[in-house]
């Protein structure tokens, strides 16, 4: 298992023991007892005697419904090529399972308790994870989203979350990443117990995927020679390429990104579909191992999302599209003589992008 810490999370400027108090408060009210060795039996109520909280409760029940991701083989020649559809888990997408293990670290760590209030910036998916999974733990959250989100992310979020924050203004980039970035410091320097996730930089979101993603992926697969992973926060990237590298010494790990992205030392400008790429360089990417690089354009993945969907059966999200698209070019400098065991990532479904990447008029719009 990576042991890694967390990055400081804003609250209000330093750091608040709100949460550390409760947890370690105790229940007093009966004299301490001792054993014949004089070693204390305990206080008050023996431990599973007192309530769970709704918080440790509620994070017990999402554990048992984070269940492995089934993987699906797709017709495609010179090579074995699988999808593993994470869009399968309880809420809709790879999210989940970074939104709950980073939940569960600082719930451990007491970072928080049922009076906190979760703030984080999203384009979508992390936001509805959060959103569901902190209604039901107890905890409030408050997304701060931008323009550029689904319909249907944004009416989830505003049907489950009592406040939502939707920034207009664009950044020096073009984009809209580093004004949430900024309203997200705003609201946690005024808001009191405040708790942000940051899925940018906090590496409990690398643990998730290396003990839950790519933990399943090894499961799985006897060999695997390629992955394809898309970037956006790299949280993913960076926990799956670690766990295979050390079960499949010589997988090749290809980190995927769309074209007006900064990730990879491109110039960052306008993109229109969420979920991949980013306008600044994500703090996890130093934790990847990556062998190689594939830059897809914006409109070879609504060709692919398409393609997956009306040729083998995929409805899936544009990140995933990208994915594939990377696999497609990349398949040329792939030995032939090898017919390689090739793997990609689905993070999420299609029905967010209905109105965008499998909408024609939208896509002919493209710059």
């Amino acid at each position: 298992m990576i042991r890694v810490p967390a990055l400081h999370n804003f609250r209000g400027g330093k750091m608040d023991t709100t949460c550390r108090l409760l947890v370690r408060q105790t229940i007093v009210g009966e004299p301490e007892r001792r054993d014949d060795y004089g070693l204390a039996k305990g206080r008050g109520k023996h431990l599973d005697q007192i309530p769970k909280s709704r918080l440790s409760t509620g994070l017990e029940l999402l554990r048992n419904t984070l269940r492995p991701t089934p993987h699906v083989q797709l017709a495609m020649k010179g090579m074995d090529l699988f999808a593993k559809l994470e869009y399968v888990n309880p809420v809709g997408s790879i999210k989940d399972r970074s939104a709950y293990w980073i939940l569960m670290r600082a719930a451990e760590r007491g970072e928080i308790c049922e009076e906190t209030t979760v703030i984080e910036s999203s384009s979508g998916n992390f936001a509805a994870a959060l959103a569901a999974f902190t209604h039901l733990v107890g905890l409030r959250f408050i997304p701060v989203i931008d323009p550029n989100i689904s319909g249907t992310y944004e009416s989830f979020l505003r049907r489950i979350c009592p406040t939502v924050v939707k920034v207009e203004e664009r950044d020096d980039t073009g984009g809209f990443l580093k004004t949430r970035l900024q309203k997200v410091k705003e609201l946690c320097a005024t808001i009191p117990n405040a708790y942000w996730t940051n899925q940018y930089g906090n590496l409990d979101a690398v643990e998730a995927h290396y003990e839950l993603t790519a933990t399943e992926i090894c499961a799985d697969f006897d060999s695997l020679d390629y992955v394809f992973i898309g970037v956006s926060t790299a949280g993913t990237i960076a926990g799956v390429s670690r766990r295979l590298k050390e079960h499949y010494p010589n997988i090749r790990v290809i980190a995927v990104d769309t074209e007006g992205s900064a990730i990879f030392g491109g110039a960052p400008r306008k993109r229109h579909i969420p979920g991949i790429g980013s306008s600044i360089v994500p703090q996890l990417l130093s934790h990847a191992k990556i062998d190689d690089v594939v830059l897809v354009s914006e409109h070879e993945t609504v060709q692919a999302c398409r393609e997956l969907l009306t040729s083998h059966g995929l409805f899936v999200g544009g990140s995933s599209g990208t994915a594939f698209a990377a696999v497609k070019r990349y398949a040329a400098r792939m030995p032939t003589y090898k017919h390689p065991t090739v793997l990609f990532l689905c993070a999420d479904r299609g029905t967010p992008y209905l109105d965008t990447v499998f909408d024609p008029t939208w896509a002919a719009r493209l710059e």
